[in-house]
């Protein structure tokens, strides 16, 4: 009785470099496929504008790094760090965040829209904030402190209550 085919050595030879060459371009593949990420040069610490020349590429080999770090230097290049970041350590998205558009203390403009109606008056941020954070702000005319969000131009827009 025959179960199966009959195979010559020669095939079962040829099929088990087949296997060996499919793994091996498979394991080259997913090491590619690891990439490359962003490191400081040197320390950089909280509240400091990430720049360029602070930087390089560095190609990923370990393949139990977290993910979420920067792969580009053009991806992080202009914000601002929340921790500090040690030289040959990778950059997480998470620890950036973008340079403040206004400052505490700042003096701003204050804009109420509801369509029909515009108003505008002087105010001061109570909090730095970046363009399109909700911050409070004090209203200087009236004492009153409000929430807002802030536009490109630096002014606040004032949500209705």
């Amino acid at each position: 009785m025959r179960f199966g085919q009959a195979y010559s050595i020669g095939a079962m030879k040829a099929a088990l470099c087949a296997l060996v060459l499919a793994t091996l371009s498979a394991t080259a593949a997913y090491a590619d496929s690891l990439g490359y990420a962003v490191v400081p040069t040197q320390i950089i610490y909280p509240g400091e504008a990430i720049d360029a020349k602070r930087l390089r590429t560095v190609e990923v080999t370990n393949r139990s790094l977290a993910q979420g770090y920067a792969q580009e230097i053009d991806q992080i290049e202009g914000l601002v760090t929340t921790r500090t970041l040690l030289p040959g350590r990778t950059i997480m998205i998470a620890a950036l965040k973008q340079p403040s558009a206004v400052r505490r203390g700042d003096k701003i403009l204050l804009v109420f829209d509801n369509g029909i109606l515009r108003i505008t008056a002087a105010g001061v941020p109570l909090a730095d904030g970046a363009v399109g954070e909700l911050i409070q702000v004090r209203n200087t005319d009236t004492g009153v402190i409000l929430s807002g969000t802030i536009l490109q131009d630096r002014s606040v827009l004032v949500v209705q209550k």
